[in-house]
């Protein structure tokens, strides 16, 4: 490397790092711009309409022009409720502050009259109180607003339980809320927030902020509660990341779970603002009452009462462009939750892009000043079309947000950079140097210099390996039930989760296939008493699990719990890298890996989580292990005897586990001799086994069924490894 070609690596690298720096601290410009990228994206392919059982009562102009102005007296909304609690609303949300008593109350105006006697105006009539009579015991959900005054919060109708991190400095912050009257607050069935974009830099709503917090208390949003009350669900289920303080990543209200952002925030997926959301509250209101085809667009659905009206100043931008009502925005919140079709932007969003704009940049500074800028120019327009179509692809497929722009913006500048310096200093440079040693050196010689490249060598080596497959039970159901960026996540999730006791136990990770994870020991390296580390990591990996579905990480719900399945066995397997010359992995084939993925298979059978074989076994002398029986696998002649791994040494000396493996120990001779007694010794070892709840009952269920696999034992002995080995 020249002089000049180390200060244009040190001069671009300093760009580089100005880029990464400068996106990482993600000015308000930047943000703008991702936002209105993603924005494109819906309006290329917003949200399709889809006839949800969600309408909007809209207060608009032909309503008011035949009911008068608003405020409407609210002995009319006691009727509106009470017409649309009997066409069979699910739940009435009213995206409207009751913060003071009705001004048009016959009993209000008639105590501002002088003289007026005092009984007479208890005997009038109160709107407010006959409001309050019309919602109770109905699904009404009141909203309530932000307020920078007082100290009134408003009471919460619902209980919060928790997974992950402390979950109440996430959300963003209520001080305080307009109040709710008394006697509505009493009685409505929920109440919500109906703020959609507090302290946002952006008129548009792009995001809506499904829980507000004051740092001891949440309180759900308008949509969130109206769709809480029309499940008749009493829980929200706040799932924060583990080991993140103040990150959220989903909200569970009855049967839906809501993806949202580190702060409890839902990306609204925007549909077009069309006629067919909305019913005109005067619709409703009609002195013949609602027509059949009114009554029919009700009932069963969650409808959101607000207005329309431009001169009630309740007027949004959406990601489309349009200008629609608040309440609006609300309909589309709870559209969204019920069709599935969710947008996110992952937690690791703006690492990935930091990294992006850093590894994209120093492989253009590389490739700009030591190969050629026309290579470095390809290269980056091949990176930007990928990068767009990557952006677009994950968006279209996934409904996940990743900004394309900010590290094809920073690349194109430092390779512009890079190459104007190139040409001005390095590429003249070069080629005095090509024009003076052209003289002595052929073409080819030249390039040889310039690039000396490395050779790669194919071919493997014969190692004793311990092998570990792992597999996910039920995976294939559980997939279709999914969506599937929530697959890749539970996968993302479960397979870091596990794949690290593979290096913590010294093991090698070959490659992940789907759901399973192919892993060994011993090679490329000696690994000492590598049988007992694979099974260590199997059991690290039992109690990981365990944990995992304790917690709900993957966020099924208490229902449902991951399983998984781990075959180890121990032989002779073929290693090293394997492929093509241009391109290659570093595996293990051979029988070994055969037989691993075999005994996996078995753990279904046989109904025990980690199965290992016989040759694994002897290397186990202290473990805790019991015999699974002969099983035949595919490929095999003979019958595998495999054993059942319930713990360690520590397990494996102990009181308790003596006792089982004794009681056991009978149950498989008595199976083998065909004794009488199975019954008696099968009983008495599920006695025994009773301290081990979470893995022995379903074995022992299904080894009262397997009787013939203790009595069939393989006629060929495996050989010792050494012998196999020469």
């Amino acid at each position: 490397m020249t002089r000049m070609q180390k200060i244009g690596v040190v001069l671009g690298l300093a760009l580089v790092a100005s880029f990464t720096l400068l996106r990482a601290t993600d000015p308000p410009l930047l943000r703008q711009i991702r936002d209105i990228t993603f924005d494109e994206y819906q309006r290329i392919t917003p949200r399709k309409f889809e006839n949800t059982p969600v309408r909007v009562i809209d207060i608009d102009e032909a309503s008011l022009r035949e009911f008068g102005q608003w405020p409407w007296p609210r002995d009319r909304l006691a009727l509106l409720v009470q017409r649309l609690s009997d066409m069979g609303a699910a739940a009435i949300a009213f995206d409207v502050l009751f913060a003071e008593a009705d001004r048009l109350s016959p009993r209000s105006i008639m105590r501002d009259v002088a003289g007026v006697d005092p009984t007479l105006l208890s005997r009038l009539p109160d709107n407010d109180q006959l409001f309050a009579q019309a919602i109770a015991d109905k699904p009404v959900v009141l909203g309530f607003g932000l307020s920078m005054d007082g100290s009134y919060k408003p009471p919460v109708k619902a209980g919060f339980a928790f997974t992950g991190e402390s979950p109440f400095n996430a959300p963003p912050r209520m001080t305080a809320a307009t109040p709710v009257r008394p006697q509505l607050q009493i009685n409505a069935t929920g109440l919500g927030h109906i703020s959609l974009n507090p302290g946002t830099y952006s008129a548009t709503v792009r995001r809506v902020p499904l829980l507000l917090s004051d740092g001891e208390q949440l309180y759900p949003n308008l949509a969130l509660e109206a769709l809480r009350v029309a499940q008749g669900a009493s829980t929200y289920i706040v799932a924060a990341a583990p080991d993140i303080p103040d990150t959220l990543t989903s909200i569970k209200v009855g049967d839906f779970v809501v993806p949202v952002t580190s702060s409890g925030e839902l990306w609204l997926y925007t549909s077009p603002d069309i006629a067919d959301r909305y019913i005109s509250a005067g619709k409703v209101l009609a002195p013949d009452g609602p027509a059949p085809e009114v009554a029919a667009a009700v009932q069963g659905s969650i409808v959101f009462v607000g207005t329309s009206s431009a001169g009630l100043q309740d007027i949004r931008t959406t990601a489309l462009g349009e200008n629609v009502p608040g309440v609006s925005i609300h309909a589309q919140t709870v559209e969204q939750i019920l069709s599935g079709h969710f947008l996110s932007r992952p937690d690791w969003a703006d690492g990935m892009e930091i990294l992006l704009i850093a590894v994209l940049g120093t492989c253009l500074v590389i490739v700009t000043t030591f190969v050629s800028p026309a290579v470095g120019l390809a290269w980056g327009l091949i990176v930007t079309a990928l990068a767009f179509a990557s952006s677009w692809f994950a968006f279209s497929r996934w409904g996940l947000l990743f900004d394309p722009l900010a590290p094809i913006v920073a690349a194109s500048i430092i390779h512009f950079a890079a190459t104007s310096f190139r040409i001005l200093v390095i590429d003249r440079e070069r080629r005095e140097v090509r024009k003076a040693f052209g003289q002595y050196l052929s073409p080819s010689l030249l390039h040889r210099i310039e690039h000396n490249p490395d050779a790669l060598r194919l071919g493997g080596d014969d190692r004793e390996l311990t092998v570990m497959f792992v597999d996910v039970r039920g995976f294939t159901t559980l997939s279709e039930r999914l969506q599937p960026a929530e697959v890749v996540r539970f996968l993302n999730t479960l397979l870091d989760a596990l794949s690290r006791h593979v290096v913590a136990n010294e093991g090698t990770l070959d490659k992940f296939i789907g759901d399973s994870i192919m892993a060994f020991w011993n090679a490329p390296v000696d690994v000492a008493d590598h049988p007992a580390k694979a099974v260590r990591a199997a059991l690290a990996m039992r109690e990981t699990l365990a944990t995992l579905n304790a917690t709900d990480a993957f966020g099924f719900g208490e229902e449902y719990k991951v399983g998984i399945g781990i075959g180890i066995h121990t032989g002779l397997a073929c290693v090293g890298n394997m492929g093509a010359e241009s391109r290659f992995n570093y595996s293990a084939v051979g029988d070994a890996v055969n037989v691993s993925a075999r005994i996996e298979g078995c753990c279904k059978e046989v109904g025990f989580d980690i199965l290992v074989s016989e040759t694994t076994a002897a290397a186990l002398p202290h473990f805790a292990l019991l015999d699974a029986g002969s099983l035949g696998l595919k490929g095999k002649s003979t019958r595998t005897r495999l054993y059942a791994t319930l713990g360690d040494e520590t397990v494996g000396l102990s009181a308790t586990f003596a006792l089982l493996e004794t009681a056991h120990q009978a149950l498989v001779e008595a199976f083998a001799t065909r004794s009488t007694d199975s019954r008696k010794l099968l009983a008495r070892v599920r006695q025994r086994a009773q301290p081990y709840p979470a893995t022995l009952p379903e074995f022992y269920r299904r080894l009262a069924r397997r009787g013939d696999h203790f009595r069939e034992i393989p006629t060929e002995v495996p050989a010792p490894l050494s012998e196999q080995a020469s």
